[in-house]
C-alpha cells in the first residue's frame, strides 16, 4: 500500500480522521499537521486500518490469533509458576513442621496431621491447668475456712477464759464480802 493511501480504511475510520483534523484547523494547527494528527490518532485507537483491502484483514487476523496464543502461553506460564511457588511453599511449611516435631521430641506424624493433636494437647493442658487452678482455689478456700474456724474457736476460748476469769473474780468478791461479813456478824455477836 503506498504512503497515503486511505482505501484499507473503514468509513468510520474515515469520519474519524475527518472530524480529528477539523477540530485541530479549529484549534490553529496548520493544514497538514492536523491531517498527521488525525491519522495517527486513528491509528493508535484501532490499531491501523480495519477494512478494505485485502492484506489488512489477514494482518489483523494473524496479529489477533498471535496476540491470543500469547497471551494463552503467558497465562499458561503463570499458572506453572503459581503451583511452582505454592508446592514450594507447602514443602517450607512441611519442613518447617518436621523440623519442630523432632525438637519437640519426634512427633512428625502429629505434625503430618497439621498440627491437629498438638492443638488437643494444647487444649488437655489448659484443661489441666484450670483444673490445678480451681483445685488450688479450693485448697485456698479451705485454708481460709480453717483459718476462720480456727480463730473463731480461739476467740471462743478467749471469751470462755474472760467468763471464767470473770466468774472467778466474781466468786472472789461474793467470798470476800461473805467473809467480811461473817468478820462483821462476829464484831456484832461480841458486843
Amino acid at each position: 500500500m503506498p504512503r497515503g493511501d486511505k482505501s484499507a480504511y473503514t468509513d468510520k475510520q474515515k469520519r474519524q480522521a475527518e472530524h480529528i483534523e477539523e477540530s485541530e484547523r479549529e484549534r490553529g494547527v496548520s493544514e497538514e499537521s492536523a491531517e498527521r494528527i488525525a491519522w495517527a490518532t486513528v491509528n493508535k485507537q484501532d490499531g491501523g486500518a480495519k477494512g478494505g483491502g485485502r492484506t489488512s484483514t489477514k494482518k489483523a487476523a494473524r496479529k489477533g490469533g498471535a496476540r491470543k496464543s500469547a497471551a494463552k502461553k503467558g497465562a499458561a506460564r503463570k499458572a506453572t509458576a503459581k503451583k511452582a511457588t505454592a508446592k514450594k511453599a507447602a514443602a517450607k511449611k512441611g519442613g518447617a513442621r518436621k523440623s519442630a516435631a523432632k525438637k519437640t521430641g519426634g512427633r512428625a506424624s502429629a505434625a503430618r496431621k497439621g498440627g491437629a493433636r498438638k492443638a488437643a494437647t494444647k487444649k488437655a493442658g489448659a484443661r489441666k491447668s484450670a483444673a490445678k487452678k480451681g483445685g488450688a482455689r479450693k485448697t485456698a478456700t479451705r485454708k481460709t475456712a480453717a483459718k476462720k474456724t480456727g480463730a473463731r474457736k480461739s476467740a471462743a476460748k478467749k471469751g470462755a477464759a474472760r467468763t471464767s476469769a470473770t466468774r472467778k473474780s466474781t466468786a472472789k468478791k461474793t467470798g470476800a464480802r461473805k467473809s467480811a461479813a461473817r468478820k462483821g456478824g462476829a464484831r456484832t455477836s461480841t458486843r
